[in-house]
């Protein structure tokens, strides 16, 4: 038998788990794993085979389930009298293009835990420009920052945040204090750092004061490089609590204020029209939308 038309061995000892425990959620205790991942292995897997191994919510095999458990079990019991050895194999191909910042905040801390729940997929990252819809290649997933409503693609929304004003402490102790960044005689005396993907204009409309969108002034378009620089002393910027919490918890940036107000800026994800068909797809989407705060 060719070694394409063989499961991957993690879709089979998920099936044999789940067949034992007829639980999602025991079975996925026992693999380490959510039981998402053990919806979409045995999605997987069926996808795989081309037929259905349960019939109904109580994970009650079908005859086929039946028959082919005997044969999982068989196998998996040669393989567990075998000797392991590390060697090269296939998986599905995955290609996300993602934000920069939001993949080092949100995505590449958690990676380890996609490869353990999900070994037989190999991620591709690739970056895409905020706002601008640029990506390095063609993707099957995109994460989008914006205000949403795209029609082009079907997308799910994974992650809002509100925004407060934020300084180093260098820049605080020079030019501060201040007064909760509530005021227009503060907010006109300040550097502000600027960004196309977070404008001022909702801090200044939540306070009540007629500023316009600043025109002058150093400009970022990443929002990594916008925390970076007001964390060097360069300015005051906005800073989405959830994205800069790092910054805030490392003490690099200071809250000018207790408000925040909410960003109208987004993220989502992604695909085009029968892409979550695609297990590795749905896996990836499920993953990431439980995998951020």
């Amino acid at each position: 038998m060719a070694v394409h038309h063989i499961p991957p061995i993690q879709c089979l000892v998920t099936f044999e788990a789940l067949a034992r425990l007829r639980h999602a959620g025991r079975a996925a205790d026992e693999l380490c794993v959510t039981p998402s991942a053990v919806t979409h292995r045995i999605r997987q897997l069926e996808s795989h085979i081309g037929f259905k191994l349960f019939g109904r919510s109580d994970f009650s095999l079908t005859a086929d389930g039946v028959a082919y458990l005997a044969n999982v079990r068989s196998g998996l019991a040669v393989l567990q009298d075998l000797p392991t050895r590390r060697g090269a194999r296939g998986g599905a191909r995955l290609r996300v293009a993602i934000t920069p910042t939001f993949c080092r905040q949100f995505v590449m801390p958690r990676l380890e835990t996609f490869r353990t729940a999900y070994p037989d997929i190999d991620l591709v990252l690739q970056v895409s420009i905020p706002l601008l819809d640029v990506t390095a290649e063609e993707c099957d997933l995109e994460v989008r920052f914006g205000t949403g409503g795209y029609t082009d693609v079907e997308h799910r929304l994974i992650l809002e945040d509100a925004v407060t004003p934020v300084c180093s402490p260098s820049y605080l102790n020079e030019f501060g204090p201040f007064d909760r960044f509530e005021t227009k005689t503060e907010i006109q005396q300040t550097r502000l750092i600027r960004s196309p993907l977070e404008p001022w204009s909702p801090w200044f409309s939540s306070c009540g004061i007629d500023v316009p969108e600043p025109m002058l002034g150093g400009q970022f378009n990443d929002i990594g490089l916008v925390y970076d620089a007001a964390a060097s002393g360069f300015g005051v910027a906005l800073l989405r609590k959830k994205m800069g919490a790092a910054w805030l918890d490392s003490g690099r940036l200071l809250r000018l204020s207790p408000r925040a107000v909410p960003s109208p800026h987004k993220h989502y994800i992604c695909w085009q029209p029968g892409a979550l068909d695609r297990w590795e797809c749905a896996a990836f989407c499920d993953w990431l939308q439980q995998s951020l705060p």
